[in-house]
Parts: C-alpha cells; sequence; structure tokens
C-alpha cells in the first residue's frame, strides 16, 4: 500500500458547505485527488509497459521461428509440409502486433491523465493564492466542476466523485481499476485478425 493510500480524506463540502466547512480540508481533498491520479497513471503505464515487453518477445521468439521454418525449406515437398505451421506463426505474430499497438496507446492517456493533475494543481494553486476566493465555497465547487468536466473516461469521473464525497485514495483505486478493467474488455474486439487501423 502506498503512503498516499493511508492519508485521510475529509471529502468536500462545497456543494452543501457547513458551519465545519474549511478551505483546508478542501486542500486536502483536491491533493488526495491529485494523488489518485498520478497513481492510476503509473499503473495504467505499467500495465502497458508490461504488454509491450511481452508482445516484442513474443514477435521476437516468432521472427526466429520464421528464420528456422524458412531455412529448412529446401524443396517444394518442404514447403507444402512447413506451409500451415508457418502460417499458424504468422497469425501469431498479427497478433501480437495488435496487442503492442493497443498497448502503444497508453502514451496518450499517460499524457492526457497527467494534463490533469496538472490542471487540477494549477486551479488549486490559483485559488489559494487569491485570498478573495480562498474562503469562499463556491469557488472551490467552481474549480471542481471545471476539472471533473476535463475528464473523458467514465472511471475518471467515478474517482472524482468519490474523491469528493470523501473515499480513501485506495478506495477509489479499487473503483478505478474495476471500472477501467470493464471498459477495457468491452472494446477488445472479438476477433484480432481485422486489418489494424493506426489513424
Amino acid at each position: 500500500m502506498s503512503i498516499g493510500s493511508r492519508l485521510s480524506n475529509p471529502g468536500s463540502s462545497a456543494v452543501k458547505p457547513d458551519l465545519d466547512w474549511s478551505q483546508v480540508k478542501e486542500t486536502i481533498s483536491m491533493l488526495c485527488l491529485a494523488m489518485a491520479q498520478i497513481e492510476t497513471t503509473l499503473n495504467d503505464s505499467s500495465r502497458s509497459v508490461g504488454e509491450l515487453t511481452s508482445s516484442f518477445t513474443g514477435m521476437a521468439e516468432d521472427a526466429q521461428a520464421i528464420t528456422r521454418l524458412c531455412d529448412a525449406l529446401d524443396s517444394p515437398e518442404k514447403w507444402q509440409e512447413q506451409r500451415h505451421e508457418l502460417s499458424q506463426v504468422s497469425q501469431r505474430m498479427t497478433q501480437q502486433m495488435y496487442r503492442a499497438i493497443v498497448a502503444f496507446q497508453f502514451y496518450d492517456r499517460l499524457s492526457q491523465k497527467l494534463g490533469h493533475v496538472n490542471l487540477s494543481l494549477t486551479h488549486l494553486g490559483d485559488l489559494i493564492a487569491d485570498n478573495t476566493r480562498l474562503y469562499n465555497p463556491t469557488e472551490w465547487r467552481k474549480i471542481q466542476d471545471e476539472i471533473r468536466s476535463n475528464y473523458t473516461m467514465e472511471c475518471e469521473r467515478l474517482m472524482f466523485d468519490l474523491i469528493m464525497k470523501g473515499a480513501t485514495i485506495h478506495e477509489a483505486l479499487e473503483l478505478y481499476r474495476h471500472q477501467f478493467e470493464q471498459t477495457e474488455s468491452i472494446r477488445k474486439p472479438e476477433s484480432q485478425d481485422d486489418d489494424i487501423e493506426l489513424f
């Protein structure tokens, strides 16, 4: 468990401020949000790098297998014997390339998520530096609404909502992971034999 996941999160009460409302609690919730965003970004990137490593290792092994099979093809008869095996290895390489291409898309998500962290911290810094806004719950709610509206993934919005309600970073990360895995499994095509479009 990371240090951040043990941080106590008071949650935001900017929507319905009461006598217990304070800008310190709001700041802690916003910092918890940034920490959760960074941790999800690192976890997602680690998974993608693992998939890339696995795919490239498999492609290298299959390329060696194709070389061995081709080296043994010194007659038309052997071509007929090895044809099926060559086809299988080629199909496996195509599937590994597809997985690698999908894994490379993590860079776009990485940039986008770190952009969200930067935006959150920029808004937070601007608000803390402005004494005319710092003690106004409506101002805190405005930046929270703006931050949430920039999310493109439903799992990010759910994580945001949980953090603002006072969930621990660990709880928010668990929900994010569950939602992200569900979304990714829905997006995966039934067959990876179709043409791959890069753009």
